[in-house]
Parts: C-alpha cells; structure tokens; sequence
C-alpha cells in the first residue's frame, strides 16, 4: 500500500484491489471503506458489482457501511462498469460504487467509488475519503437516521437505451452485420447481447455465461485471451468481432480477417471517424499514446490534446477542454456525446455504426500509418525517483521535450517516455518508432541510463 503524506493511499489508478479475504479486501475492509464513503457522499448511492465470485459478499458489507452512516443505497445488481456509472449520472444521485477489479485474476476484487457526474472519482475526493477511512471519522446517526436499501433492475435497459439513442441505427440495421463477441465471462454478459439485438446486428457469443472463475480465459482482454475469437472470426462468415474486459469498460477488436487490433488502432480508426464528421473537433489521448492517434486526427482534419496517462485525467481534460472523443491505447474509450468514462458497449455500437457506413475494419485500420512500440521497466528506490527524474531532464535540455507526465523525448525518428511508477518502486520506459529495433533500441538505452543512476 503507497504512503501519501502522513496516511497509506487507498485508491490506486482504478479503485482499492486486493486479493479476496486478505486485510486488503475482506468484509470488515469494505465495511469500513463503505463507512467513509458513504460519510463523503451524504446521500443516495448506488452499487453494482461485476461477476465475481466474492461480489455478494463485499456488496453487502459495503452496503452496510454505506446505510451504517445514513446513506440510503440502491442496489443495480451485476452491471458492467460503465451502466453503473450511465445510471449514477441519470439518476442524479450522490455517488456510486462498483465491486470489481476490472482485468485482475479471479482471486482479486476491488471498490471502485463514481462521482455524482458519473465519472470516476477525481483523486482529492479520494483522498477526502482515505482521510475519513484512516481517522474513522465517520458519520454516526441515531436509529432513526440509518439508510435503506431498495433494488433497481432496470439500469441495464436504461443503459442500453442510452447507447442506442447516440449510434445511427438505421445504417447499421441496413448493414446486415455478423459479429463474434467474447464477453469474457463478465458483466458485460447482461447486456451486449442484447444490446446487439436492438441493433438488428446477427451475433455468435463467445463466454456469455457469467462465472467469476473466469473459465473461457483470463480477464485481461490481450492477444493471448483472444485467441479463441481471432480462430472463430478468421474461419469466416465475420465483418469482426470484439473481446470485453471484465467489467466491461474496455472492448479490443479483431477485424474481418482475424487480426488482433491493439487499443491504439481501434483509438485511432474511431478518432478518425469522429473528426471527419466535423472539422476542428478535439481528441484527447495521453502522452504515451502511438503516434497513429494523431495521424488518424489529422487525416480528419482535428485536432489533439495530451494528458497523463489515467482515464479519469482524460475524462476531465475532455470536460474542461471540449474534447468530443478521447481514451487510451488498452481499448477503454470515451465518448463525451455519452458519458465522460471508459465504455466498451459504447465502443462496439460505435464501431458497428463506422463499418456500416465507412466499409471494412480492415481497410480502416490498413490506411492509419502503423508504429511499433516497446515497453521496458527497471527497478528505482522510491527515494532516488525524484532525483533521476532532474538528472534526465537537464540531460535533455536541447532536445524536443513533453513533462506532461514523466519526460518524453523526441526523436527523427520516434520517441520515447521515462516515467516513475505511482504504485511500484520502479520506472517505466515507453518508445516509439517505424521499426522495432529502434523502438527497443530507444527504451533500452533508457532503461540503462535509469538503472545506472537508481544504483549511484
């Protein structure tokens, strides 16, 4: 657990995770943090979980925490992420929380709390809330002031209606599409299927069956847990298929031929979508992004904004900047027309709506120039971060530079991007370039340069 001041940070990049039945995530832990949300929230908050097998368990000692300081509590049942999230910002509630630990192995589960706005919470209301847990300054009514507990069924459908009124769909109705879907065994179980049935498209499942074991594969949607739905879409009969996470955030794609696309590549298509519809519209990625993202935009005639790297840092910038479309390279993208979070329903309906109108996925992503990439990490005592950090920024002075998050160099021919870890005692090397020699060229050479400062 990282220490941030004076008292042990919580929250991590997407909620509290541990393993299930340890300190970290056991009952009287999700009563508490219950407890100090609920006294942050002061008001009706809303709880989903994904499909793990512990869901039931810390739903309800969080939502007994949650009623303990008079919070009333609504309980949606099993729900991908971003339905909780659509149903706190419709339902103009005071917050929610969502048991999952989104891609982590089946022994994990995790808490993850929702702004009122329906976003993922912003760090200081974190920190708001790790001050309340750690002092256990919670809110203490009398008998007559504990919460209730009511059940709402009906999110899913919502959700679902909201995404279908944001995509065209009498194109996609005209389109006749065919599509392999990979659920993953998760909460997105309950609602893309049916999502792809009101929106006329034909549709073969792939773990459909909700089981926190996670039997089909691993929840992690990368090449080696897609392997079953790249074989079934490259056997035919296919326009592509798509493979959620866990809890249903993000969606990777295959296209027609049954070739893995990375998130980056399905960013960068939709990105192009999107900005080719009107001139000027703003796309906001983060500064370990591919390059390929800003080609896509500028083919389009947008225009691009860079952040951390984080989906919530993302999600704000598009608020406060007027960004129509954003995400990140793992397939969590983000539509403003929608909701400002990750959404993996949003991004199928979308990209059906791109291939009924623009043609195959294939020739989508065959016109976006391709990159290579590399990633390389090195152990650093915490204490010799920041240090390392001043010493590679005054050894780059005279070069092209970005200290947006970390330090990104730029080169003729690519980039690449030194970042201290926020939960590991190490740094993280990101490149870029037209070949992959050069990628791993630019990253070792960094990854070097880290380790030798880290021991001096």
């Amino acid at each position: 657990m990282a220490q941030v001041g004076t008292q042990p940070r919580l929250f991590g990049t997407n909620g509290v995770r541990g393993v299930v039945n340890t300190p970290q995530m056991d009952c009287m832990f999700a009563l508490r943090l219950g407890m100090a949300i609920g006294t942050f929230m002061k008001g009706k908050v809303m709880i989903a979980t994904d499909a793990r097998t512990s869901n039931e368990m810390l739903k309800a000692a969080c939502a007994s925490g949650l009623m303990a300081v008079g919070c009333d509590v609504v309980d949606c049942g099993i729900l991908p992420t971003p339905a909780l999230q659509h149903a706190v910002k419709t339902g103009k509630t005071a917050g929610g929380v969502v048991i999952t630990a989104s891609h982590n192995p089946p022994d994990f589960n995790g808490i993850k709390a929702i702004d009122a706005d329906g976003t993922e919470m912003a760090r200081e209301n974190e920190e708001k809330i790790e001050g309340i847990f750690h002092e256990m300054a919670f809110e203490r009514p009398d008998w007559r002031g504990v919460g209730q507990l009511v059940r709402d069924t009906t999110a899913s459908d919502r959700y679902i209606d909201g995404i279908i009124s944001k995509v065209d769909v009498p194109a996609i109705h005209r389109a006749n599409l065919r599509v392999a879907v990979d659920c993953g065994n998760g909460a997105s179980s309950v609602v893309t299927p049916k999502l792809l049935e009101q929106l006329g498209v034909r549709y073969v499942t792939l773990n459909a069956d909700m089981n926190g074991a996670f039997p089909g594969h691993e929840s992690e949607p990368v090449p080696e847990n897609a392997k079953d739905l790249v074989e079934m879409v490259r056997a035919g009969g296919f326009d592509f298929g798509f493979v959620h996470d866990g809890d249903g955030d993000r969606t990777i794609f295959v296209d027609e031929k049954g070739r893995y696309l990375y998130g980056d590549r399905s960013l960068a298509i939709v990105a192009n979508y999107v900005c080719s519809q009107e001139r000027d519209r703003l796309v906001v990625t983060n500064v370990a992004s591919s390059m390929c993202i800003e080609d896509a935009v500028k083919m389009a005639g947008g225009r691009i904004l860079y952040t951390r790297v984080g989906s919530p840092t993302i999600a704000r910038a598009m608020m406060e900047h007027g960004g129509i479309f954003g995400g990140e390279e793992n397939g969590g993208l983000i539509f403003a027309e929608f909701q400002y979070c990750r959404d993996g329903a949003m991004a199928a309906a979308k990209m059906l709506e791109i291939v009924a109108k623009e043609g195959k996925l294939s020739a989508l992503n065959d016109r976006i120039p391709a990159y290579c990439q590399c990633k390389k990490k090195t152990e650093c005592p915490e204490e010799r971060k920041e240090a390392i950090m001043e010493r590679l920024v005054r050894e780059a002075e005279g070069k092209r530079v970005d200290t947006t998050d970390g330090l990104k160099i730029f080169f003729d021919d690519g980039w690449v991007i030194v970042r201290p870890s926020g939960t590991e005692s190490v740094y993280r090397m990101f490149s870029e370039s037209k070949t992959a020699e050069r990628a791993e060229e630019l990253a070792d050479e960094y990854r070097k340069k880290v380790a030798r400062l880290a021991k001096s």
